[in-house]
């Protein structure tokens, strides 16, 4: 996958995928969003990050999904 928004330098936040240019992780992008957040609220909150950055950070986390790993998760027994 070629994405020319997301970036992995082990010198910027350990080594975390950020947005190209700033501080912003992946990871940051997708709690927000699962919190409930919208693109918008993002954009407000980071002026540096664009709608299109945000959407190919979920564009690469979904590709990081697709590896072949086993990821557990809790049961329905739990």
């Amino acid at each position: 996958m070629s994405n020319k928004w997301i970036i992995s330098d082990p010198n910027i936040m350990m080594g975390k995928p950020v947005v190209k240019g700033t501080r912003i992780t992946v990871e940051l992008i997708l709690e927000k969003m699962s919190a409930g957040e919208t693109i918008e609220q993002i954009i407000r909150e980071h002026p540096r990050v664009t709608k299109d950055a945000i959407l190919a950070a979920l564009e690469f986390a979904a590709g990081a999904i697709k590896a072949d790993v086993v990821y557990p998760v809790g049961s329905e027994k739990e």
